[in-house]
């Protein structure tokens, strides 16, 4: 297959990468140090990075940001950063991807733990995880052509707990493998509508 690897060049796209590498051809897509530049909250770009591909069987999204700060203190301009990144930066690859995409090519998104167990500081996490969760399960009813979408939904991974650690007290860290292990599951796999959690 010919996948589609956003946030290719970050802790989890490069655990998706090796994974994945063996067995088939990969195009690193991100704002840099990439085959292909991309800004997924750029619907034109995400337009331009599928012309440039070409004809792909698979997107596997590792990208997207949130903001983390207390609930009293986060401006709706901060909420928008997760919102406009991590939810529609994912949300443009589907919609311009869709009738690009292979007979039953499949897309992978990235939400996470906080959709399901809170966090202080976490709201914005929250709300747009549980909304990509909630978005996959939507679009696996409408999608064409037999095409799959799934999601991914980890909890924090060992070799980020020297950064995100403090927020997550008590979450049981899982190494970023296991997290792409799933994506494998997802891209190799015939489910769709489905969440994968881990951890």
């Amino acid at each position: 297959m010919k996948i589609i690897l956003i946030g290719a060049s970050g802790t989890l796209g490069q655990a998706i990468g090796e994974q994945l590498s063996a067995r088939h051809q990969i195009v690193r897509a991100g704002r840099g140090g990439a085959d292909v530049q991309v800004d997924i909250t750029d619907f034109a770009s995400v337009q331009r990075m599928y012309r440039q591909v070409g004809a792909f069987d698979a997107v596997a999204c590792a990208a997207g940001n949130v903001h983390f700060g207390s609930l009293g203190e986060t401006t709706p301009e901060q909420f928008g950063i997760g919102l406009k990144d991590k939810l529609m930066g994912q949300v443009n690859l589907v919609i311009a991807g869709q009738h690009q995409i292979s007979d039953g090519g499949s897309f992978t998104l990235i939400s996470g733990i906080l959709s399901q167990e809170p966090i202080r500081s976490g709201s914005s996490a929250s709300m747009v995880n549980a909304a990509l969760d909630a978005f996959v399960g939507a679009a696996a009813i409408e999608l064409p052509r037999g095409v799959r979408i799934n999601s991914v939904s980890p909890t924090v991974f060992v070799e980020s707990m020297a950064l995100y650690g403090p927020y997550f007290s008590g979450f049981k860290p899982v190494p970023v493998a296991d997290a792409a292990l799933a994506f494998v599951k997802s891209v190799e796999g015939a489910q769709t509508g489905k969440t994968y959690r881990v951890g």
